[in-house]
C-alpha cells in the first residue's frame, strides 16, 4: 500500500507523466544518478551504485508510477551549525569565503488546493515563487547556478523541482534528464551529495546537510564530488503543509 507521502509525490509525478508522457524509466535514471554521486560521499547512508535497470526491477510500491528505490530511505540523523558574528569569525581566522546572497520562504497558496493538481500540493508552486524571489533579489538567472542541492525525497520530486527552479522549461524535465544536464558534464550538478535518495532524509537535519554540501563546493573542499569552479550554489527544501525555502550561496 502506498503511504501518504508516496501518494503525494507519486501523484505529482503521475500528473507529469499524464500531461507530458514522462516515462517511469526517467525517474529510474534520476535514482541511478543519485547513487553514482553518493558513491563519492563518505557520509551517505547508501553508497552502492545502482543502475536504471535495478531501480526499475525493485519492488513496485505504486504500479506503473513508483518503485521502492525511487523513494528516499527512512533514516535517523542529526546536524548542527554554529552561528557567530562576523567579528568573531575574523578574530578566530574562520573561513568567510561563502555568503548567503538571497533567501526566500513561501507557504501554501489558495491555488495550491484550488488547482486540483497534485504537483501543486507537492510544492511546485511554492518552489517557483521562492526561486523567482531569490533570482530577482540576487540579480541572477537559473543559468548562472553551478551546483544545486534540492529536496529529492522521491525521484519524482527531483524531476518536478528541475522545472520549479527554472533549470529547464515546463514539461522539459524528461529531456533535461535524458540529455544528462542534471549531473557532471551537463548544465547543472544536482545533488552531488547523493541527495536524500542516497544520503538519507532525517527530516530536521536535511537542510543543514544540504548547506554543508554546498559550502564545501564553494570552498573547493568537496574532494571527489567537487564541482570545479563553483561560484553560485542553490539550496531547495520543501515540507508539505506547507513551506518551501530556497537559498542562494555565493563564493566571495
Amino acid at each position: 500500500m502506498c503511504r501518504p507521502r508516496c501518494a503525494y509525490f507519486g501523484g505529482a509525478g503521475l500528473a507529469h507523466m499524464k500531461q507530458y508522457g514522462t516515462k517511469l524509466s526517467t525517474f529510474a535514471k534520476i535514482r541511478a544518478k543519485a547513487s553514482r554521486h553518493a558513491a563519492n560521499n563518505p557520509l551517505a547512508v547508501f553508497r552502492n551504485v545502482v543502475t536504471e535497470d535495478e531501480v526499475m526491477a525493485s519492488p513496485m510500491v505504486w504500479e506503473g508510477v513508483m518503485t521502492k528505490l525511487m523513494a528516499c530511505p527512512p533514516t535517523s540523523g542529526a546536524a548542527a551549525a554554529v552561528i557567530c558574528s562576523e567579528d568573531f569569525a575574523k578574530r578566530h581566522g574562520l573561513n568567510r569565503q561563502v555568503r548567503i546572497a538571497a533567501q526566500a520562504m513561501t507557504t501554501d497558496f489558495t491555488s495550491t488546493f484550488e488547482a486540483r493538481d497534485m504537483r501543486e500540493v507537492a510544492g511546485v508552486g511554492m518552489t517557483k515563487a521562492a526561486a523567482r524571489q531569490v533570482y530577482e533579489a540576487a540579480g541572477v538567472s537559473p543559468q548562472d547556478i553551478d551546483v544545486i542541492e534540492l529536496h529529492d525525497c522521491f525521484a519524482h520530486n527531483e524531476l518536478l523541482t528541475y522545472e520549479g527552479l527554472g533549470l529547464c522549461a515546463e514539461g522539459g524535465a524528461e529531456k533535461f534528464v535524458l540529455d544528462g544536464d542534471n549531473t557532471y558534464g551537463g548544465k547543472y550538478v544536482t545533488n552531488p551529495s547523493g541527495g536524500l535518495l542516497s544520503k538519507g532524509h532525517p527530516l530536521g537535519a536535511t537542510g543543514i546537510a544540504q548547506c554543508v554540501e554546498l559550502v564545501q563546493h564553494l570552498r573547493g573542499t568537496a574532494q571527489a564530488r567537487q564541482v570545479e569552479g563553483a561560484r553560485l550554489a542553490l539550496q531547495h527544501n520543501v515540507g508539505l503543509g506547507g513551506a518551501c525555502v530556497v537559498t542562494l550561496y555565493e563564493r566571495v
